[in-house]
């Protein structure tokens, strides 16, 4: 089982969020953001469930800056044939999103 630890920080949202449905049809949108940190930033993947999940895909674009809440698991990357099993890939299953800065150029607000 992961270890998971509660998370809150400003991301930056560098990819359209896509929206997945699990086996029980419960929508998952998943999507890359950069934690921005003062020697290197990192990327990790968001995750979000249900209805919180299907209005980030409608809202968020890429460059926009949110504050999530959520809880956060290191897992290894998925191994592919000869490449070594230490990369590790930050996931944060978010709870709560408020909007920080958003870009210039909406067509769905």
């Amino acid at each position: 089982m992961a270890r998971t630890n509660y998370f809150s920080s400003i991301v930056k949202v560098l990819e359209h969020p896509k929206e997945y449905y699990s086996n029980r049809q419960i929508p998952l949108t998943k999507f890359r953001v950069e934690i921005p940190q003062k020697r290197k930033s990192t990327i990790a993947s968001l995750l979000a469930w249900g209805s919180l999940g299907h209005d980030m895909k409608n809202f968020y674009q890429v460059n926009d800056y949110i504050l999530i809440e959520g809880y956060s698991s290191i897992r290894p990357k998925s191994s592919q044939p000869g490449c070594s099993n230490n990369i590790k890939q930050v996931f944060i299953t978010v709870i709560r999103v408020y909007p920080i800065l958003l870009s210039e150029g909406r067509t769905n607000i």
